[in-house]
């Protein structure tokens, strides 16, 4: 059977499924009380992911004889995302901070010798930034009034798109969307996304408004637009961690999450959906 995700043998598709839906159950248990709980436990899981994923990026970097510094990004994500959930007001000197902490650095090891120290320097920084400054927005979601059914709200989005697009590209996919980068997505999966999306976005606002306990003005097309843009956006952090992968010659971020890859594999599409459903919320909603 050939599809946008490949061609394999029908009966190797069995094995991978089991480990994904072993790993979303795994998943499901701990985040959702996490979700539901909010403060320390969701914070503390957030900053696994986040922290995860930092270490992974830097050694995605380190593979190719890249340096950027372990500590300092790592440090400067966990100090961001520190601040933003508990102290907003020292987010930014913070941000300022590490980076002037990162260029201190880098300065000195150029002069002892490392000739690639800017750019080592630019991957640092562009990782607390990334992932550190943009993955807060994971937290600023969930600090939104009633904001664990929203951050569930967006992230089903996310991950309704994400289902919608590996189901219809593996059955139907030929056009490819980014040969180079990622060769298995195709342009039918991604408007499976999309469409996904916005489907997935309007059926939860019923199911979270008539069963659960939110309580919003937000209309089914409003819901239907954010989960358009969360089926359509996010794609674009999936394939700027195939671009950083794909310059490291390595085919997951780690392998600590089964079927699903490492920690930046996993949160790739989320650095992009948490901020666009954030400002959709506070623009048009709250």
């Amino acid at each position: 059977m050939t599809g946008a995700l490949g061609k394999y043998p029908q009966g190797n598709y069995k094995k991978p499924m089991r480990r994904r839906l072993f790993t979303v159950l795994i998943m499901t248990l701990i985040g959702v009380p996490a979700i539901l709980i909010g403060g320390i436990f969701y914070f503390l899981l957030m900053a696994t992911f986040l922290l995860g994923a930092t270490r992974e990026y830097v050694q995605l970097f380190r593979a190719v004889k890249l340096e950027p510094n372990m500590q300092i990004t790592m440090g400067g994500v966990a100090f961001v995302i520190f601040t933003r959930m508990f102290f907003p007001e020292y987010a930014i000197p913070a941000l300022v901070l590490f980076i002037f902490i990162a260029m201190a650095y880098h300065l000195s090891i150029y002069e002892k010798g490392r000739d690639q120290s800017a750019i080592d320097f630019a991957i640092t920084v562009t990782g607390i930034v990334y992932i550190g400054w943009l993955g807060a927005y994971l937290l600023d979601l969930r600090n939104l009034p009633q904001g664990g059914w929203w951050f569930m709200l967006v992230m089903f989005c996310i991950w309704g798109g994400d289902s919608g697009a590996y189901s219809i590209g593996r059955a139907y996919g030929k056009h490819k969307i980014a040969p180079r980068l990622s060769p298995k997505k195709s342009w039918e999966g991604y408007i499976a996304s999309v469409f996904s999306g916005a489907i997935i976005g309007a059926f939860y606002l019923y199911v979270f408004t008539t069963f659960g306990y939110l309580e919003t003005d937000m209309t089914y097309l409003q819901a239907a637009i954010m989960g358009l843009l969360l089926g359509a956006l996010p794609t674009l952090g999936d394939l700027g961690e195939s671009m950083i992968k794909r310059q490291s010659g390595i085919k997951d971020s780690s392998d600590i999450m089964p079927g699903h890859g490492g920690f930046f594999d996993r949160i790739d599409s989320w650095i992009w959906g948490a901020p666009i459903g954030f400002y959709f919320l506070v623009w048009f909603i709250l």
